[in-house]
């Protein structure tokens, strides 16, 4: 994700591409949107009302000044007094009993004493602030459920004077900080030091030579490569002087990033010009001499295929565009050769990724898990797979997966202003879209690098639910919200750079991180059952290189900073298994394995697509995406999120919500590893929609550059501080005959003082202050 001051906005991330020879990706994104949507111009199993601008926003989701209240909480002093604190699920510092590893299934992770451990993680920016302010942010976290933090920078001198090989040694004092704040609250640190997209050129840098940028360089340079693992010795093999040992020993580095966001099988690789591209076409050369003996056997297996700018006399031949690789070949020779490409890109990937993982192991000596990479690929449905495989030397899968919608506007990548437009609709309406819909590979944790639900979205407090929920179900071990850069709470139209402006990527907000506590207990706490995996699909490595449609896609991965549109449910087109898979059970594929193998479960008792319901194959998950709702029924947490005020009173095992509110989270949990219906403390967390004061937004339609409709708003008033959160208009009855107390807290946690409670046989009822956001039941 880029990140202001660089690169500050898609605008200057297009002119970019124009001048260094990349506007062939906008033109064959452009190209591959326009086709895709003449032929699926929706998700095939939600109807005209359910797209853009219809169901999925059945009314402007406004915050009334008159019905809400100012969000500005006390600064949190930590105080004993608080009756909401999490740290208390962390280690005492990070890395206690040592390095996280792997699981005995190598799907799960565990702590140094094999213990399994769940993370809730963030993307932090406090790095950049003191190391008062980091202590600070790192308590306030762990009070609020947080474990695990990446720190995502860049490790290279941008010094004039500086080698490529050197590193940013400012940079690195941050991190060991960062660090060494985190591991005091039990928190454990992600480093991801290298991000090609966002790194500024140096002119004394002998990389890229012809290119604009250093996208795809790493995989294939050996002058870069050579910079990189210098940056890595610099950076993991000194003492940090704030913990006493280096990070390559420290088991509160739970995990590196080779790097982010990069790929040769992504749009970028069209930038590569001149002798950048010359090396990797030289590459790609030899590669085919080994598996075919010469060019012109070459040649002959793929029944003379030709591309201009092919001259194998010169030893020459080149590499296809990668729009190519998208389409379905009808012609052998072509194919073979379209194959061949694939196989040459995803091995160059997957041999670097190995040789970096046997540098940090072996000549580093580090014990930290390694992830390989986060990106996605020029077409989910053909490619996805290839990519995957392409982390396979990496202990660790991840990806970078956002919710959101269209939002135009000058600054519109990483700012909100008045005049940008935007759709503004809740993932309830499109399930197909929640970003833990993932198609896990087996034998590896995998993670969300980088995610959220970016504004200027409203419906955010349904964010933390849902991930919650579907983590637990699915298996997946990290959702990292993105981003958080104050040392506690971030108010509207503050430090945003150098325009005045709302901040994009923040999740240190009323409705994202305020919706930490319950979500992030129920999950590390294991209340919510994990599924039996329900599709298991096997491939060939030869049919991946022939991009042969797999039985199931993921949906298109969404980054709002790189994607020109928002993007339909392209990619699961055509597939034989229902692409709602996913919210039933674990979806799981093995590589270099037996198709005859896959084995998909009956989904037919689950997906009910008349009533437009998803049950969980444990049963405790339903999503009703034709009315906008999601409720977990489970015996130790229960709620529900979405549209409330239409559903009316909602009646789950043991408690009962009813709601004035035309959209809200209600959920209850124990605090005490107990059933609902037994336990002596519960945390009662309540979400609405919280908006700058004084936003505003009008109703408008438009047109994009390719003749797409959509409905949506314009900001009329980016607004200022402080967020006014909607009044909260929820009552919650709760089948416990032991709870007499309910407390009122504020958002650190103290008591506001009790509130009335309605007792009746076996059971109590309360109705959550309108400005309180947490209230805790308790026995006498």
């Amino acid at each position: 994700m880029l990140f202001p001051p660089r690169w500050p906005n898609w605008r200057i991330w297009k002119n970019r591409l124009a001048r260094s020879g990349l506007w062939w990706i906008g033109l064959a994104s452009m190209v591959a949107l326009l086709m895709v949507a003449c032929s699926h111009p929706r998700p095939w199993f939600l109807n005209a009302s359910q797209t853009a601008g219809g169901i999925g926003n059945p009314a402007a989701n406004l915050v009334d000044p008159a019905q809400s209240w100012d969000f500005v909480p006390a600064v949190d002093r930590f105080s004993d007094d608080a009756l909401l604190d999490l740290r208390y699920l962390n280690e005492s510092v990070a890395g206690e009993t040592g390095f996280i590893r792997q699981s005995v299934t190598g799907e799960g992770l565990v702590t140094g004493n094999g213990r399994a451990i769940r993370f809730w993680p963030v993307n932090t920016y406090i790095w950049r602030d003191s190391s008062a302010a980091m202590a600070d942010q790192a308590r306030f976290l762990a009070k609020r459920g947080v474990n695990l933090v990446r720190w995502h920078g860049q490790i290279p001198s941008l010094q004039a004077q500086d080698s490529l090989q050197a590193i940013d040694e400012t940079a690195r004092d941050q991190l060991w900080q960062m660090v060494a704040a985190m591991k005091a609250e039990g928190i454990y640190t992600v480093i991801s030091p290298y991000f090609a997209a966002a790194l500024p050129l140096q002119p004394q840098w002998p990389l890229p030579r012809d290119s604009d940028s250093m996208m795809g360089l790493l995989f294939f340079d050996a002058t870069l490569q050579e910079a990189y693992k210098a940056w890595w010795r610099a950076l993991l093999e000194p003492v940090n002087p704030y913990t006493g040992i280096a990070l390559k020993d420290d088991p509160a580095v739970a995990l590196l990033q080779l790097q982010n966001e990069d790929s040769l099988l992504f749009w970028t690789l069209q930038g590569l010009r001149g002798e950048d591209l010359n090396l990797l076409t030289n590459q790609y050369g030899d590669w085919l001499k080994s598996k075919y003996g010469s060019l012109d056997q070459t040649l002959a297996a793929w029944d003379n295929s030709r591309f201009d700018g092919d001259d194998p006399a010169q030893g020459q031949l080149v590499l296809g565009h990668l729009f190519e690789l998208t389409q379905p070949v009808s012609d052998p020779g072509k194919a073979q050769r379209l194959a061949d490409q694939t196989e040459f890109l995803t091995l160059t990937m997957t041999r670097f990724n190995a040789d970096m993982v046997s540098f940090l192991r072996t000549e580093i000596g580090t014990q930290s898990l390694i992830n390989a990479n986060n990106w996605k690929t020029a077409d989910t449905l053909r490619l996805n797979d290839a990519e995957r495989y392409s982390y396979e030397p990496g202990e660790v899968m991840a990806v970078n997966r956002y919710y959101g919608g269209i939002h135009k506007g000058e600054y519109s990548g990483w700012a909100i202003v008045d005049g940008d437009r935007f759709t503004d609709e809740s993932v309830l309406f499109h399930p197909d879209q929640l970003p833990t819909n993932l198609k896990q590979v087996a034998g590896h944790p995998m993670l969300i690098t980088e995610s959220s639900w970016v504004p200027p979205l409203s419906y955010q407090s349904e964010g933390p639910f849902v991930v919650s929920l579907y983590q637990s179900l699915n298996g997946v071990d990290g959702f990292f919200w993105f981003s958080l850069d104050q040392p506690q709470w971030r108010q509207p139209a503050s430090a945003n750079g150098y325009l005045p402006s709302l901040g994009k990527w923040i999740a240190d907000t009323p409705e994202l991180l305020g919706n930490f506590p319950a979500a992030a207990l129920m999950y590390r706490q294991g209340y919510i059952q994990a599924g039996e995996v329900v599709v298991q699909e096997h491939r060939r490595l030869e049919d991946i290189w022939q991009r042969q449609i797999p039985i199931i896609a993921e949906a298109d991965t969404f980054d709002p900073n790189r994607d020109i549109e928002a993007l339909s449910a392209q990619a699961q087109r055509d597939t034989q298994v229902h692409p709602l898979a996913f919210l039933v059970g674990p979806v799981e594929v093995t590589y270099d394995s037996d198709p005859a193998q896959s084995q998909v479960m009956d989904l037919t008792p689950y997906i009910d697509a008349t009533a437009k319901t998803v049950t969980s194959i444990t049963q405790e998950i339903t999503w009703d995406y034709g009315r906008g709702l999601c409720w977990l029924n489970s015996p130790k947490a229960q709620g529900v999120t979405g549209f409330l005020q239409a559903a009316g009173s909602l009646e789950l095992a043991d408690i009962v919500v009813t709601s004035g509110n035309h959209y809200a989270t209600a959920v209850a949990v124990a605090m005490d590893d107990q059933p609902l219906a037994s336990s002596q403390q519960i945390l009662v967390q309540v979400g609405t929609t919280a908006r700058p004061t004084g936003w505003g937004q009008t109703a408008v339609q438009w047109q994009d550059d390719d003749g797409n409709s959509y409905s949506g708003y314009e900001v009329t008033n980016y607004g200022a501080a402080p967020w006014q959160v909607a009044n909260a208009d929820v009552s919650l009855t709760l089948r416990n005959s032991a709870i007499t107390r309910a407390v009122a807290l504020d958002m650190n946690g103290i008591s506001q003082g009790e509130i009335a409670l309605k007792r009746e046989p076996g059971a109590v009822t309360i109705t959550m202050p309108t400005n309180a956001k947490y209230v805790v039941l308790a026995a006498a």
